[in-house]
């Protein structure tokens, strides 16, 4: 840190009239302690035996004066004085320019840092400070995202609920205004309004899904699951639908059974919700195969298809809620958007990992949970 002209003129100023002050109190002091000694007869010739005692060599040389001691003590009080009043001065001007770059940040300038370094505890006062700035900006900026996301969460919820909402409304009113020709277009109106009401509800419910899991503290009913009979259930749901689709579901479950401390309701969200993304998405998939294993003290769970791959750019984005890699065709197949992202905030909760890789022979969900939860029960 550098001071300034002012300041480095007011260090030698009051290093000179301390000095002033020093000299002129040293010279009362000593006219003082000799008027005591000449005063006193016997102290008086007590000084003057120790004097006369301490005398060496043949000229008889003086090697001791209670002035020459008296001197040399204050010369060292006098300094030590000086150096610790110019030092505490210093000190100051540091903390008034700690002080100013405070003022400077306080008025706006939150990308401003202190940027000189000290020694002793100020340098802490520094480092504490910019941490500090740090700490708040961050929390502002992490409060303008919560800002956005949920102005993001509103515009895409109200987006998806107002398509199918429009069509209900739409398809109704045409039976509302008797437009219709025969009882045929009846049903086909009313069909169509009700798969958009289903649309709808299958967005409102994961909506509600993913706020809950999401909230801080999210609780979370932890137990003992045997996952091959939870994957076991899940590949049953699901065998219907596969058949219709033409596509294989597969189960391996090493050993077994494999036991998992998790919330088995949220756990089979986690793999439903990616066992039904691999069906509306895996275009042309000929299988869907569910393995789960045990890695040391994880247990990993992989949901994988061979159909049409995720584009590469899209791989980072997948979690994101309500990011489609292909808008339209999840619109067509009544995606909402959400069902990934509750995924990982599932797995978040059990203090897991979730990733994905895609390529051109297969697209496979990698999930990745500790076995046993200990007292960690949320995020």
């Amino acid at each position: 840190m550098k001071l300034t002209g002012r300041e480095k003129s007011s260090l030698i100023f009051e290093g000179v009239l301390t000095v002033i002050l020093l000299v002129l109190l040293n010279i009362a002091i000593l006219d003082i302690i000799q008027d005591v000694i000449q005063s006193n007869p016997g102290v008086n010739t007590g000084i003057f035996m120790i004097k006369q005692s301490m005398r060496i060599g043949p000229m008889q040389a003086q090697i001791w004066s209670y002035q020459r001691i008296l001197i040399a003590i204050f010369v060292m009080i006098d300094v030590w004085v000086v150096w610790w009043r110019l030092r505490r001065r210093y000190h100051l001007y540091q903390m008034d320019h700690i002080i100013g770059e405070l003022h400077y940040i306080a008025q706006g300038h939150l990308d401003h840092r202190i940027p000189f370094r000290l020694k002793g505890s100020q340098q802490h006062v520094i480092t504490s400070v910019n941490a500090l700035v740090d700490s708040v900006v961050q929390s502002m900026n992490d409060e303008r995202k919560i800002e956005k996301s949920k102005d993001e969460l509103i515009t895409n919820v109200s987006h998806d609920l107002r398509t199918p909402l429009t069509s209900i409304i739409g398809y109704l009113g045409l039976i509302e205004d008797k437009q219709y020709r025969s009882e045929e277009d009846i049903l086909k109106y009313t069909h169509i309004a009700y798969e958009k009401a289903k649309q709808m509800k299958n967005l409102v419910e994961d909506l509600f899904e993913y706020t809950k899991v999401q909230q801080h503290g999210a609780p979370v009913n932890i137990m003992r699951v045997d996952l091959n009979q939870l994957l076991e259930q899940l590949t049953a749901s699901f065998a219907l639908e596969a058949e219709k689709r033409g596509i294989e579901i597969s189960l391996k479950v090493v050993p077994n059974p494999l036991l998992i401390e998790a919330d088995p309701e949220k756990l089979g969200r986690v793999f439903s919700n990616l066992v039904t993304n691999a069906f509306k998405y895996g275009n042309g998939a000929s299988y869907v195969r569910i393995d789960a294993h045990q890695e040391n003290t994880n247990v990993v769970v992989t949901v994988a298809n061979d159909g049409t791959p995720i584009p590469e750019k899209s791989l980072n984005h997948l979690f994101e809620r309500f990011y489609r890699a292909e808008a339209s065709r999840s619109r067509a197949t009544g995606g909402t958007g959400l069902g990934l992202a509750i995924v990982k905030s599932i797995v978040d909760l059990h203090h897991g990992k979730v990733s994905v890789t895609s390529d051109e022979s297969e697209t496979a969900f990698r999930v990745t949970l500790p076995l046993k939860q200990g007292n960690q029960v949320a995020k």
